[in-house]
């Protein structure tokens, strides 16, 4: 299954095809696949055709556990959590030294480490191969502009930070319950629904962006509108991370490389920072002047 998701839609990700030892007996062995060994002394059940297994050697053979995940090298659900955990530690501790380290209006600060984030972001995403330091120190970035931003908000909001964490913690926890209940289904028409809403909603929001820089407010980000367009926002995070969760899935099906984990965690990186920055905005305007 291609996906929509331009994370998860490289060339050769998340499939067997990249040099990877599948379940085809006419691909050469990988590398660092154990079984892949053959002369025949090191792995005694490859044998020269015409040769007999002992009684003793057949026993054994058929005692010995099948090779799992960790020992062929494929992507298991331990992986994805383990690489995205790293990720996020990468973002909560860049933003944790954005929070004490920057002044209370680090504006300047906050739009930097965005646009290295945006840059580095694009890099990844349209990088044939997967790169873990790259994606790394995108969440490092990422996570210095949400430290920042988020230090400019709790400042005028005191308290915001953490109704914002714990709101997208929920909007995660309550996506993760959907999918795997079967209550949200990943089907072609549910993706190019969801990815067409979203590409109008991008668009309505460089077209508030433009029209603000020459001094016009739509009031995409205030009042009653402004509500909508932060559910909006939050569903649509929601839905990309349905994807997500539909992508990891398939992969670990279909025998994906070990290494594609690190895209794995960087798609759930991307959803979750799109959720709470939208979560963040939501918020704020809840909560107005108080």
């Amino acid at each position: 299954m291609r996906s929509s998701n331009p994370v998860f839609s490289r060339e050769g990700s998340f499939t067997r095809d990249t040099g990877y030892a599948g379940f085809d007996a006419t691909r050469q062995p990988h590398a660092n696949n154990p079984y892949a060994a053959n002369p025949y002394g090191a792995n005694p059940y490859a044998r020269p055709e015409g040769a007999q297994l002992t009684d003793d050697q057949l026993a054994e053979m058929y005692r010995a556990p099948s090779a799992g995940p960790m020992q062929t090298g494929r992507m298991t659900m331990d992986d994805v959590v383990a690489r995205t955990t790293l990720t996020l530690l990468a973002l909560v501790g860049a933003g944790a030294v954005a929070w004490f380290a920057l002044p209370d209006e680090g504006y300047a600060f906050a739009a930097g480490a965005a646009f290295a984030a945006f840059v580095v972001g694009l890099v990844i995403t349209f990088k044939r191969s997967v790169s873990p330091p790259l994606i790394l120190a995108y969440a490092a970035l990422e996570g210095f502009f949400l430290g920042a931003i988020t230090k400019v908000f709790n400042t005028i909001w005191p308290g915001i930070a953490v109704q914002a964490v714990l709101g997208t913690a929920v909007v995660f926890g309550a996506m993760l319950i959907a999918y795997k209940s079967g209550r949200i289904r990943v089907t072609p028409r549910y993706t190019r629904i969801g990815l067409a809403i979203a590409m109008g909603f991008v668009g309505l929001l460089l077209v508030n962006m433009i029209a603000s820089m020459f001094g016009a407010d739509l009031g995409l980000r205030s009042g009653p509108l402004g509500i909508v367009v932060g559910l909006i926002g939050i569903a649509l995070g929601a839905f990309f991370l349905s994807l997500d969760f539909a992508e990891i899935e398939h992969a670990i099906q279909n025998g994906a490389p070990e290494r594609e984990a690190w895209r794995a965690a960087f798609g759930l990186t991307l959803s979750l920072v799109w959720i709470y920055l939208e979560m963040l905005r939501l918020i704020a305007i809840l909560r107005g002047d108080d």
